[in-house]
């Protein structure tokens, strides 16, 4: 079965990026979302196997949106994909509860990378 992925980011082109690489990767984008108040809410609708998420969004941010997820299912696997590379940043959405970082601009073998070691 293939593994059912959400893709957040509030710029239409990254998610569009995202999505390319995770569909050529094998993966099934089930869904996506453009701020971290729709990613939770299709979280609950879609029940991904994983979610990708940015980081710097409108209504809500990446790691807020990554401790609601983590209320509803406090196993989600979240990856979060983000131009925002500082250390901090990395400390509070691996301490939210992601599973791993990726930083933009991404090689598409990182995000592949990323993606298969969280979801195994």
């Amino acid at each position: 079965m293939k593994n059912r992925v959400l893709v957040v980011d509030d710029a239409a082109f990254m998610r569009m990026m995202i999505k390319d690489i995770l569909k050529k990767g094998g993966y099934e984008v089930v869904g996506e979302a453009e701020d971290g108040v729709k990613a939770v809410e299709r979280y609950k609708e879609l029940q991904p196997d994983l979610v990708t998420m940015d980081i710097t969004m409108p209504e809500m941010d990446g790691i807020t949106a990554v401790k609601e997820i983590r209320k509803i299912n406090p196993d989600a696997v979240i990856v979060m994909c983000s131009a925002m590379g500082q250390q901090a940043m990395v400390i509070d959405a691996i301490q939210a509860g992601a599973k791993d970082f990726v930083v933009k601009p991404f090689q598409p073998d990182r995000v592949l990378e990323a993606v298969k070691k969280v979801i195994q």
